[in-house]
């Protein structure tokens, strides 16, 4: 088999278990946690607590760009299938026309702000490089899908938009208008996961260090409040129409 058609394959095979196939690297995590950051002993609760907030804060920055990204997409577009590739229609506006893969692009920033939180300098390494190994695939497949059924149209915004970091002068604006209640609809579980992986990760690392379960109030809270958006948005999701917008 040629290597492009083994690159798209392996891309394909990745595609469908995107959902699951990140827990592979749960055992490597467990590892890292018991090797414990020093932030905390060196410097304090102040600056440990100052970069925990900045770990999450990277991570909502790429929530952030996911946001952006659903709020303009029209319906057909940027889903969230694992079957097999689909798209009624290239979407070449919003962030889009900025970079080819805004969604990962977000989701780097998301999973690099959980990694760092680990504050192991080697888990972070390995985590990231495996991210770039296996998004890049992805990213093979889905294109190598998006030149079969667009041709030229996919060629001409492939050469002018980039396909790892965005060019801000070309942004084009979406002929539709930005939707708050599409982004609730699309992205809540995407919020609570990032809320219950920094809470998992602060949890576990305080019974490695310390040996025992234990979170701050602040934690807990902060826990309390995402669970409770989450499920609020999953019932108006499932058993009403508020969030339904039409065409999206």
């Amino acid at each position: 088999m040629a290597l492009r058609e083994e690159l798209e394959k392996q891309g394909n095979w990745l595609f469908r278990g995107r959902s699951y196939l990140p827990l592979l690297i749960f055992p490597i995590l467990l590892i890292a946690l018991r090797d414990p950051g020093c932030l905390e002993q060196v410097f304090g609760d102040t600056v440990d607590g100052i970069y925990e907030s900045l770990c999450i804060a990277i991570s909502f920055l790429g929530f952030t760009i996911r946001c952006i990204t659903i709020g303009y997409a029209p319906k057909g577009t940027s889903g969230r299938t694992t079957k097999s590739q689909e798209a009624e229609t290239l979407n070449i506006t919003g962030m889009y026309s900025i970079l080819r893969h805004a969604l990962y692009f977000g989701n780097f920033f998301i999973f690099l702000g959980i990694t760092l939180f680990v504050e192991v300098w080697w888990f972070c390494l390995i985590a990231i490089l495996s991210f770039f190994i296996y998004y890049e695939r992805i990213m093979f497949a889905e294109e190598e899908f998006l030149r079969a059924k667009f041709g030229e149209l996919f060629l001409k915004w492939a050469y002018k938009t980039p396909a790892y970091w965005p060019k801000f002068k070309n942004w084009n604006q979406p002929s539709q208008p930005f939707s708050f209640r599409n982004v609730l609809k699309r992205e809540y579980t995407g919020f609570f996961v990032i809320i219950f992986s920094f809470t998992f990760l602060e949890m576990i690392g305080e019974l490695f260090a310390e040996g025992r379960l234990e979170l701050d109030l602040a934690w807990i809270i902060f826990f309390s409040v995402g669970l409770l958006i989450y499920l609020v948005l999953r019932t108006l999701k499932r058993k009403t129409r508020i969030l339904h917008v039409e065409g999206r």
